[in-house]
C-alpha cells in the first residue's frame, strides 16, 4: 500500500448482494496538502472474460444476456451483447473462465491465452477483469450453454462472424466495454 494513503474509517452500506463500502481516506496531495475525502467503493470480486474464435470460420462466440443497470440506464430491452464472462469466485482467473465458458456457451475448451488484465470502472467498482481469449471448433461443443438456472441466468448463445462482431460495436448493438475491448484486440493482434 501507498504511504501517502490513510484509510481512516470504512463503513458497510450494503452487502445484500455484493458489498458496498463507504470509505474515509487521507490523501497526500503532491503539492503535500493532506487531503481528507470520502468515496463509496463497490465490490463484487474479481471476473474474467474470454473471446473465442474461430480462424477456420472467422467467427466468433458472444452471449445475449438481459442486464438490469443498462435497462435503468435507457437501454430498453435490457439486453446486452457481451463476450462470456463471470465471477472468479475463488477461483484462479483460467479455472473460472473455463468454467464459465462452458456453463454460458456450452463449449468445453482446455486451453486459453491470458492478454491483460483491466480495471473496468475504477472510480466506483474494485473489480479487475482477467481477459482471455481461446480457439474453438464445433468439436469443443459439449453441450447447449445458456448459464445456470440456479443463478437466475438465461443466456442466448450467438455465433457470429467477426466482421459482423465489430459492426455491431458501430451499429450500437454491442456497448460492453469487455466485449469491444476483446473484439479489437483479436484486431490489433491480426487474430481473425
Amino acid at each position: 500500500m501507498e504511504k501517502n494513503i490513510t484509510i481512516e474509517k470504512t463503513e458497510i452500506l450494503s452487502d445484500n448482494w455484493y458489498t458496498l463500502k463507504k470509505v474515509t481516506f487521507s490523501l497526500l496531495k503532491k503539492n503535500g496538502v493532506l487531503d481528507t475525502q470520502v468515496r463509496e467503493a463497490y465490490d463484487r470480486g474479481n471476473g474474467a472474460a474470454i473471446l473465442l474464435y474461430n480462424k477456420t470460420n472467422q467467427t466468433v462466440i458472444l452471449t445475449r444476456q438481459f442486464r438490469l443497470p443498462t435497462y435503468i440506464n435507457g437501454n430498453s430491452t435490457g439486453m446486452m451483447i457481451e463476450a462470456c464472462a463471470g465471477l472468479l469466485d475463488n477461483d484462479n482467473p483460467e479455472d473460472c473462465i473455463k468454467r464459465e465458458t462452458e456453463e454460458e456457451t456450452g463449449y468445453k475448451i482446455s486451453k486459453v491465452e491470458k492478454v491483460f488484465e483491466a480495471y473496468m470502472s475504477p472510480g466506483s467498482v474494485t473489480e479487475i477483469i482477467h481477459f482471455f481469449i481461446a480457439e474453438y471448433s464445433p468439436e469443443m461443443k459439449v453441450n447447449d450453454g445458456g448459464g445456470l438456472e440456479y443463478e437466475g441466468e438465461d443466456i442466448e448463445v450467438l455465433e457470429v462472424s467477426y466482421n459482423d462482431a465489430l459492426a455491431m460495436i458501430e451499429t450500437g448493438d454491442v456497448k460492453d466495454a469487455k466485449t469491444i475491448i476483446l473484439l479489437q484486440y483479436i484486431r490489433l493482434k491480426n487474430i481473425l
